[in-house]
């Protein structure tokens, strides 16, 4: 929230100054040059003086900055303003003399110079005329392409902090809505690890790294949202409503492309768990299918519960992702009749060599990896199938697709 309250005004303030960059690169290119050339030539106060002058304040009055003006570029230190967009002065007929030197910084007169590119500065204050603005500039070309001036804009610093105070309060509600989400998933993780902790016990780790999988995943999706609605705004706010459009139409086609995870389940722990597989195969491009009766599934301990669905799922997505992204596909359903619990995985993927073997402590067809146990996942599965005496078993429905069943009596 604090990041996103400090910029804000960096947002408003980058954006405003690129927006004037663009007027001045209009006004540049309005321009008379045979006016100005002729100008350019007398270095006085002649009709031609006094026609770009006028054309300079026409502008200034209708961007509503402090000065446009145009500034004369010889070296790479200091520059010179030529003409002041500013109404004729009859008490004072030599205001802004021609040649005066302006404020502009050394860097961006030096870049200027050598690379005639446009420039934007940071924060100046004028000694002379009391103000404090920012200064952005574009190259003045004439027909041969060549640079003859610059086209200055001074842009009130009042003026930007107005409208970033304006700005800022347009986004509060905003602000405050995001706190209250992180206020709320803050709150239900506290009180869903407290729930675990008493149904699970022991086993509480094999479900809350899908609990912190899911709530991160969830936080990463709110905050890249709030950047577009912040990015949105700034268009809307700047008066760019075709940008604002063509930008709203890119998040429309992301948001269509994000499957919802809604999955009526009774049991709030089975719910959690396939919400964060889904979640896992939509991230590694596997086709997943849900299938959930409408049951509390209580027959089991919960813990129990999440750890024999959680390491069968965890295998099915690891033999899965070894295929190309078109064959990747899994299915979980989880049935109950009359005598007892039913819970199939299926996958594609290449079939285990040796089924016999697959419960044994420490067996595993994956490759070694440093600081991780291996063959210790079905081992544990088939001890928690055996407490409530129930059957586990594995077939095989092609040369690349494999069905685990787990059936738990009533």
């Amino acid at each position: 929230m604090y990041n996103s309250f400090t910029n804000i005004e960096f947002t408003v303030e980058d954006a405003i100054a690129n927006q004037n960059l663009e007027a001045a690169k209009s006004i540049a290119h309005a321009l008379d040059l045979d006016t100005y050339e002729r100008f350019l030539t007398a270095r006085q106060r002649n009709e031609d003086y006094w026609a770009i002058r006028q054309y300079l304040n026409d502008a200034r009055e209708k961007l509503g900055v402090l000065y446009v003006y145009t500034l004369e570029i010889d070296n790479p230190v200091t520059s010179k303003i030529l003409i002041v967009g500013y109404p004729e002065n009859k008490q004072n007929e030599y205001d802004f003399p021609i040649g005066e030197a302006c404020t502009v910084p050394e860097a961006q007169v030096k870049m200027a110079y050598e690379e005639g590119k446009p420039f934007i500065t940071e924060a100046l204050e004028d000694t002379i005329y009391g103000h404090r603005y920012i200064t952005v500039g574009t190259p003045i070309h004439n027909e041969q392409g060549e640079i003859i001036s610059y086209l200055a804009i001074d842009i009130n610093i009042d003026t930007l902090h107005d409208i970033k105070k304006s700005v800022t309060a347009n986004n509060i509600l905003l602000l405050l809505m995001n706190g209250i989400i992180i206020m709320i998933f803050s709150v239900a993780l506290f009180f869903l690890q407290r729930w675990y902790q008493k149904e699970v016990g022991t086993a509480e780790y094999t479900y809350q790294k899908d609990i912190k999988t899911l709530m991160a995943s969830v936080s990463s999706l709110r905050h890249d949202y709030t950047n577009q609605i912040q990015v949105l705004h700034g268009f809307l706010q700047l008066g760019l409503i075709e940008q604002a459009m063509t930008y709203i139409d890119s998040v429309a086609k992301d948001i269509h492309t994000i499957e919802a995870l809604q999955l009526n389940v009774a049991n709030p722990a089975l719910a959690i768990l396939l919400e964060s597989k889904k979640l896992a195969c939509q991230n590694q491009q596997i086709d997943i299918e849900l299938t959930v009766a409408d049951h509390p599934f209580d027959r089991i301990k919960t813990m129990d519960l999440i750890t024999i669905l959680s390491n069968l799922i965890d295998n099915a997505i690891e033999a899965t992702i070894e295929l190309p992204v078109e064959l990747r596909h899994i299915t979980v359903s989880c049935d109950v009749s009359m005598s007892e619990q039913v819970f199939i995985i299926k996958n594609t993927g290449q079939k285990p060599p040796n089924f016999e073997q697959i419960f044994e402590q420490g067996f595993s067809t994956k490759k070694p990896e440093k600081g991780r146990v291996r063959g210790q996942g079905l081992f544990i599965v088939k001890e928690m199938v055996d407490k409530y005496n129930g059957i586990i078993h594995f077939e095989t429905i092609s040369a690349n697709e494999t069905i685990a069943i787990v059936k738990i009596p009533l």
